[in-house]
């Protein structure tokens, strides 16, 4: 027995498995016809879960009992290539949009920076939340780039089908001063959002002078938090961007999965 015997929260449960179960792939064919005994999925995708959540190395995995460290990380290639993890994304924003509605009125962007050792220079996601702080857009690059030059790979990276904005329903886009510039909007307003930029100066007097005045942007700030409690993302470990990407959109899809279901369950209890 390994050094993971038991759940401590990190683990698949049995509701998210019976939704991300048929987003996986089949096995690839041998090209002689024969196979050994493979890990099942649920097991690697527990492994992968694990990597997720603590930041260990992939080798470390061999100690743990869930399964050797190869076939997870093989696995976590197989998938990634498929686009596995784009997809669990996709479908926790539509269990999301279906179970509460995504809130396209005001949206916010902000980018965060954190360390790779392993990846060279210091990394950090741009995200694109709704207006609960759901992650709908992601993005990354090195630290040495300003945030605003994420703005339009971000926006572009929103995986399911954007309503159409109109003037009875407008979309907001929240930015803080580091996207003041005139490119900015104009990249905005020529995707459809209506940029709404204020600098801190400028939410500080809102403050003072409107008792009870929230910027609406901090959604994104909170969803930061929510991403930075995997350790695999909070210090990227990962030197390939598509590696580091799919651990970006597979937390993103755990975030819009539990919100829903979450809300599900406090629906059907009484009163």
């Amino acid at each position: 027995m390994g050094l993971v015997s038991s759940d401590d929260g990190w683990r698949m449960p049995d509701w998210l498995s019976e939704r991300v179960g048929p987003l996986l792939p089949p096995r690839p064919a041998h090209p002689l016809g024969c196979h050994n005994p493979r890990v099942s999925d649920r097991d690697a995708m527990d492994a992968i879960l694990l990597v997720l959540r603590t930041g260990m190395q992939w080798n470390a995995l061999n100690a743990t009992g869930i399964c050797s460290s190869s076939s997870a990380h093989r696995r976590f290639q197989e998938w990634e290539q498929a686009g596995v993890f784009q997809e669990i994304w996709r479908q926790g924003l539509l269990d999301y949009d279906e179970t509460i509605g995504i809130d396209w009125a005001w949206l916010s962007c902000d980018g965060a920076t954190g360390k790779a050792p392993l990846g060279g220079q210091a990394t950090g996601p741009t995200l694109l939340c709704e207006a609960a702080g759901i992650p709908i857009g992601v993005a990354h690059d090195g630290a040495n780039r300003h945030d605003s030059k994420l703005l339009a790979p971000t926006l572009d990276s929103v995986p399911i089908d954007r309503p159409e904005p109109s003037a009875e329903h407008p979309q907001r886009l929240c930015l803080d001063g580091g996207y003041a510039y005139p490119w900015v909007d104009e990249l905005a307003l020529g995707r459809g959002f209506t940029p709404d930029i204020r600098r801190r100066s400028d939410e500080l007097e809102l403050k003072r002078s409107r008792p009870g005045w929230r910027a609406r942007r901090w959604v994104v700030e909170a969803c930061h938090s929510w991403l930075n409690r995997n350790r695999a993302l909070l210090i990227r470990w990962s030197k390939k961007p598509e590696n580091h990407l799919a651990l970006l959109q597979l937390a993103c899809g755990l975030i819009a999965f539990k919100k829903a279901h979450a809300a599900r369950l406090a629906h059907a209890l009484p009163g």
